[in-house]
């Protein structure tokens, strides 16, 4: 098999997760700042393949036509229109990567035929994600669709780690880990439970906090703290027991390897993200919901979910593993 070739999937495949976490940072953007009917048509917007910037761009009678189409009150607001259709070309150019990224796996036919077939399901739901994303439009922004929408890209982005990480297996074959128990491996497992799980909480606090923002008309954010539900403050104080399980974690990594080593500098990133996440979590919380923040609070949780993916996979990768399995 081409070395080159390899090297170059990787590359792809990387690339491609780098783009998926960047969608969901614009999606979050784009519910952060309400730009979400930035363009209330799709895949056009405003009748447009490149969206105006000025309102006299569009016909006078814009307002009648898209109350016709079911979306009232439609008001062109351009910083929404290009946030909005600044989402739209990432995830285009992510779909683009992940079409290249399936290209590139045929090298895999013959030595690992899964990384072939995942790369073609990742293409399979990239192309779902895009579709997802216009029925989100079309339902005028319905709470369960928006969190259906970004829970997918959780699982698009967790393929792609674990396509990327079976191609190279004999790296991380390498790496022994024969220091660590089996009992990180369940811990690890719980962590990455925990996490999905507070996502899950996370989506409902949204979907709170989306209907609370409607209801100020998005103005008085340092009032909307006073009609939380009581899953936020569930979902507050949970993050203290993923920090704490994963600072336990990042100690018996600490114990078992080396300064160098690849899974240990994981583990790093892995606290450095949750304590963002909690740090970002907090401002919401005390200064007012700043929209900064939200996207950011977003993002963590989802690379938090990558870190602990990649770090579970490599691990039963490793020298340890696959000497337990055969």
């Amino acid at each position: 098999m081409n070395d080159q070739a390899i090297l170059n999937f990787r590359r792809l495949g990387l690339l491609t997760i780098f783009a998926v976490y960047l969608v969901i940072l614009a999606g979050g953007v784009v519910r952060a700042s309400g730009a979400g009917m930035g363009c209330p048509d799709w895949p056009t917007c405003f009748g447009r393949w490149i969206p105006p910037t000025d309102e006299a761009q569009l016909p006078a009678d814009y307002h009648q036509i898209y109350a016709q189409r079911g979306y009232e009150n439609t008001e062109f607001n351009p910083v929404k229109t290009w946030t909005e259709y600044s989402n739209r070309l990432i995830g285009a150019t992510t779909g683009f990567l992940v079409l290249l990224t399936a290209w590139a796996s045929r090298i895999f036919l013959k030595r690992d035929k899964p990384i072939f077939y995942l790369s073609l399901t990742n293409l399979f739901l990239i192309g779902f994600q895009g579709w997802l994303g216009s029925s989100v439009v079309a339902s005028n922004l319905k709470p369960y669709m928006i969190t259906l929408h970004m829970l997918m890209a959780l699982l698009i982005v967790a393929l792609v780690i674990y396509t990327i990480a079976r191609s190279q297996r004999s790296s991380l074959g390498l790496i022994d880990s024969s220091r660590l128990t089996s009992r990180f491996q369940k811990v690890l497992t719980a962590a990455m439970g925990m996490t999905l799980l507070q996502v899950a909480m996370g989506t409902q606090v949204r979907e709170a906090v989306d209907f609370i923002a409607h209801e100020h008309t998005y103005i008085d954010r340092q009032y909307w703290r006073d009609d939380f539900p009581i899953i936020f403050y569930v979902h507050r104080s949970f993050s203290s027991i993923i920090l704490f399980t994963n600072l336990w974690l990042v100690w018996k990594l600490r114990q078992a390897f080396d300064r160098q080593n690849l899974f240990l500098r994981t583990g790093y990133v892995l606290i450095s993200l949750i304590v963002t996440a909690i740090i970002a979590g907090i401002t919401l919380d005390r200064l007012g919901m700043p929209p900064a923040a939200q996207p950011v609070h977003l993002l963590m949780a989802n690379l938090i979910f990558g870190v602990q993916f990649f770090l579970s996979i490599g691990l039963r990768y490793s020298t340890a593993s696959r000497e337990k399995i055969g």
